[in-house]
């Protein structure tokens, strides 16, 4: 008699270790297409908003519509991730932003900013999807291991996101060679850099980790649908208060980050600084985002998520206080900006690990979902009130308000940590 074939739910463990190996490996392939697409376009877009719309206070607004599309499509991601899988709403996010990309290069050949801020927006499905591969590393993941493995899908968006930033000079002169106009190539390259991390999730992420671990959990595969996404997830923050300390942090950490960082291409370019300058001093930053993000998830299991994130808030913090004490000095500038990526790294590796842990497989699609399109929200509010502070007052100002609010995020974790 043959025995009956081997099921999902029946899996041994040293099978389970073999696909969450092979989930990684896709997932960080798909992180570096997708690192790329967001990379190029985050090096220039408040630069061409910049050009097209002659006003500084508007070229802040390219990076609020990248966060805000960050922010709009968590939700939609997390529904179709909740009733698909993770194959679901990663191909989702990706698709909303090669959409976006196309809308970037026919705004730009017509030389309308707001054309472009549209396209931008849909561009922050990149960011989007890059958020959600995350958590798609922690499905499968072993109990004190979630942080190590979900910073091992953010590291290998470094190869991509370094690379992009550079890559933003000679694709816009390829982009002119093949009739394209000045800075559409570009986003043109973006879109097939999000076109392959598409092809890569659809045709790879072969069984999917989030309906796998709920066969293996016992629980219902199909999440929350509908309004009771955002209701599920708030019903769950109530009674975890873990879970709501991670989220504020996460927000926080992304909201400084944000700030700073999109409006220095601006104050790079008014100090005349070129565009392989600005390219360079971005690359250096997501290299501080991305680079050491093994390390940070080490730390997080090993001694915490919570020192962590209190490491983190001190980074961003000494970030600020360089980035706006600077002047015209890029170096000191490019030190603030690398720091401020590391600091990003502990709120975002850690907290999204303290998330993750501390809510039940069910609902952790709602939680990460609402998780994400809160700092994204908070985000794009941040580079608002950026782009206004740098207009109305200096990119020094800009530092010193960001550093007090990280600072007051430090203390209040501080105060509530022991608290059950």
């Amino acid at each position: 008699m043959t025995s009956a074939p081997t099921t999902p739910a029946q899996s041994p463990p040293d099978r389970i270790r073999s696909i969450q190996r092979r989930t990684l490996g896709v997932l960080s392939a798909a992180q570096i297409m997708g690192g790329v697409g967001v990379a190029v376009g985050l090096a220039l877009s408040s630069v061409v908003v910049d050009e097209l719309s002659g006003s500084t206070v508007i070229s802040g607004f390219a990076g609020t519509a990248t966060t805000l599309g960050a922010a709009l499509l968590a939700l939609p991601t997390a529904k179709a991730s909740g009733r698909g899988g993770r194959r679901a709403g990663l191909t989702l996010a990706y698709a909303a932003a090669l959409t976006g990309c196309a809308i970037s290069v026919t705004a730009i050949s017509l030389r309308t900013w707001p054309l472009l801020l549209a396209g931008l927006v849909l561009v922050g499905g990149g960011s989007a999807g890059g958020l959600a591969a995350r958590y798609s590393a922690t499905d499968l993941s072993p109990k004190g291991r979630s942080a190590r493995h979900l910073s091992l899908v953010v590291w290998a968006a470094t190869i991509g996101s370094v690379a992009g930033p550079n890559l933003a000079e000679p694709t816009d002169l390829m982009g002119i060679r093949l009739g394209l106009v000045d800075k559409a190539g570009p986003f043109a390259f973006a879109a097939l850099a999000f076109t392959v991390a598409m092809i890569i999730i659809l045709g790879l992420l072969r069984p999917d980790p989030l309906r796998l671990a709920r066969r293996l959990d016992g629980t219902a595969e199909d999440g929350p649908a509908g309004n009771r996404t955002i209701r599920t997830a708030w019903d769950t923050l109530r009674t975890t208060p873990a879970a709501r300390r991670a989220l504020v942090m996460i927000a926080v950490s992304h909201t400084a980050m944000v700030s700073v960082m999109s409006m220095t291409p601006v104050k790079l370019h008014h100090d005349g600084s070129t565009l392989d300058v600005i390219g360079l001093v971005i690359s250096l930053h997501i290299a501080g985002m991305y680079m050491l993000s093994p390390l940070v998830g080490w730390l997080a299991d090993k001694v915490g998520k919570v020192p962590v994130l209190l490491l983190g808030t001190a980074l961003l913090v000494i970030a600020a206080a360089l980035a706006g004490t600077a002047g015209h000095r890029v170096g000191q500038v490019t030190a603030a900006l690398f720091l401020l990526g590391l600091g990003w790294s502990c709120g975002l590796v850690a907290g999204s690990a303290l998330v993750t842990e501390s809510v039940p497989i069910e609902r952790r699609p709602s939680v990460q979902g609402l998780s994400d399109l809160i700092m994204n929200v908070c985000g794009a509010t941040g580079t608002i009130v950026a782009g206004a502070i740098v207009g109305a007052l200096s990119y020094g100002v800009l530092g010193l308000v960001v550093g007090v609010m990280v600072a007051l995020a430090g203390l209040w974790l501080l105060a509530v940590r022991s608290r059950p």
